[in-house]
């Protein structure tokens, strides 16, 4: 977890503010939130886990092939191409907060124990605006900013889907902060969460 804890600490000071952790706990986030679900009560894993028909162990390979994908595009010498690095931020979008959000984050949000670090960050990963900019990309109501820094998005702020679509905007350094969360917190999960469960 070191590793993870290491990308994450990158952002002090939006766990801090954000997330609502002190900066002790900000330095080692990853290994909070797998000492958290690691050490659930058997029952409480087993609800987690079986919210889901798809094992924890081909979340967490899915998680690395994900990874591994990643580390190739950024592994070249000259700057990957245009399209590929276009197919990146879709995919990363996708996994961090389609993907992620479905398979864990909102179980988590709901079963994780009171005031502990992994729920407060399912949360944050669940609610606006993380929220609204999953729906986007759900939905492909998103575009990049006419000077590549960010992405500009469309989502309605609640669940009526008779409320009009609104105009959002998310800079890369605070969605950089909010994928580097959501992997993070996604591995410490499955490296953990399947520790004494039953199958």
């Amino acid at each position: 977890m070191k590793h993870l804890d290491a990308q994450l600490a990158k952002f002090g000071d939006e766990l801090t503010d954000a997330i609502g952790v002190d900066r002790e706990i900000a330095a080692r986030m990853a290994t909070t939130v797998a000492a958290e679900l690691r050490f659930l009560p058997v029952d409480a894993k087993n609800k987690i886990l079986s919210s889901s028909p798809v094992d924890v162990e081909n979340r967490l390979s899915e998680l690395t092939a994900f990874q591994t994908f990643m580390d190739l595009v950024s592994a070249g010498r000259e700057a990957p191409h245009p399209a590929v690095v276009r197919a990146q931020v879709l995919y990363q979008n996708y996994v961090c907060f389609v993907y992620l959000g479905e398979a864990l984050f909102k179980i988590l949000s709901k079963s994780a124990p009171q005031d502990s670090v992994a729920r407060k960050c399912a949360r944050f990963l669940t609610d606006n605006p993380v929220r609204a900019f999953r729906n986007a990309i759900a939905h492909g109501n998103w575009r990049y900013r006419d000077d590549f820094s960010g992405l500009i998005f469309w989502a309605r702020k609640g669940g009526d889907s008779s409320e009009p679509l609104q105009e959002f905007e998310v800079k890369q350094q605070e969605l950089d902060f909010w994928q580097t969360l959501a992997r993070g917190v996604a591995y410490a999960a499955y490296s953990h969460l399947g520790a004494g469960a039953r199958r």
